[in-house]
């Protein structure tokens, strides 16, 4: 291959990746300007500030934006000729952000987006199905029913149809349990629901409450003793209970709160008492009489005639 022909190929391969600017539509900023203005309210298109090829006989034309709030954008208008026209024809208007535009944050989901305290009343939080916090539980659907659990459902459809008889709006319907049946056996432990915690749900809680009133806190670091042996301790139930419990201390900065049992603060129930307040000695010496003079001495030292002697006293044993 020449020199010549390599030549007009790089200049062909340059030419499709980075197009010149028609003629006529570069220089049509006047006509972008008023589609522009016509897009934007009153004084919010700023000064040309570029014109960009993109592609044959189409041209955008980028002006600033002058709105409140939007810093860094800029009105793009695009126009484009059709070939042999001489007529420029206008394409779109949009506003875009430019190198340095303020821009909002991401985009991030509700379910991400969301910290504890968040909830207010009245808001309701959706469980998705696959919540890695939470397992299926006990229904009874699985297992084989035994003559108890045939009467306890029988009487569930019963009392059913007397709720939609008597009371339409109750949503949650009380179920008859059989004593002694797997049923109540499932309610006792609490078992008995859609669905409860998963392993993942209980070590996440676990972290959590570890952290606030764990046994690295300031406060469990300088406490007496820890909670596993203050009386204001409520144990949990289930597998939680052997680490953690509810305390029930009203002075004490964890009361209401699940609280490790390594954690402790000043308030434990076993801290030690303070000694009753002793009885200063009194300062006045009443088993003991003193001497006092009644009149000082004057004229060095010799006292009036007739006065009493300067050694008599106030009182007398």
């Amino acid at each position: 291959m020449s020199a010549a022909t390599t030549s007009a190929a790089t200049t062909r391969s340059r030419t499709a990746r980075t197009p010149v600017p028609d003629r006529l539509c570069a220089e049509a900023v006047d006509f972008a300007r008023a589609a522009a203005e016509e897009a934007a309210a009153p004084g919010e298109v700023g000064e040309h500030v570029a014109v960009v090829s993109e592609g044959d006989r189409v041209v955008t034309h980028y002006f600033e934006c002058e709105m409140f709030g939007y810093r860094g954008w800029r009105w793009a208008v695009t126009v484009a000729r059709a070939s042999r026209a001489k007529n420029v024809t206008l394409d779109e208007t949009v506003l875009l952000p430019g190198s340095d535009a303020l821009l909002a944050p991401e985009w991030v989901p509700w379910s991400e987006r969301l910290r504890p305290g968040d909830m207010g009343p009245g808001d309701l939080l959706p469980t998705e199905a696959e919540d890695l916090r939470l397992e299926p539980g006990w229904t009874g659907e699985t297992i084989e029913e035994t003559d108890e659990d045939a009467t306890a459902v029988r009487l569930s459809g019963e009392l059913a149809d007397l709720v939609d008889t008597e009371d339409a709006e109750l949503t949650s319907r009380p179920s008859a349990i059989g004593r002694g049946s797997i049923a109540s056996v499932a309610e006792e432990l609490g078992m008995r629901r859609a669905r409860v915690l998963s392993r993942y749900g209980l070590h996440a809680a676990a972290d959590r409450w570890d952290e606030e009133f764990g046994p690295k806190t300031p406060m469990a670091q300088a406490a007496p003793a820890t909670c596993v042996s203050c009386a204001f301790l409520v144990p949990l139930t289930g597998s939680l209970r052997q680490a953690f419990g509810v305390c029930a201390n009203e002075f004490g900065p964890a009361d209401g709160h699940v609280v490790s049992l390594a954690y402790g603060c000043g308030g434990h129930s076993e801290a030690a008492v303070p000694k009753p307040p002793t009885r200063a000695p009194h300062a006045l010496d009443t088993m003991r009489v003193d001497s006092y003079r009644l009149h000082s001495e004057r004229d060095g030292g010799s006292a009036p005639d007739g006065a009493d002697s300067p050694t008599d006293d106030l009182g007398h044993s």
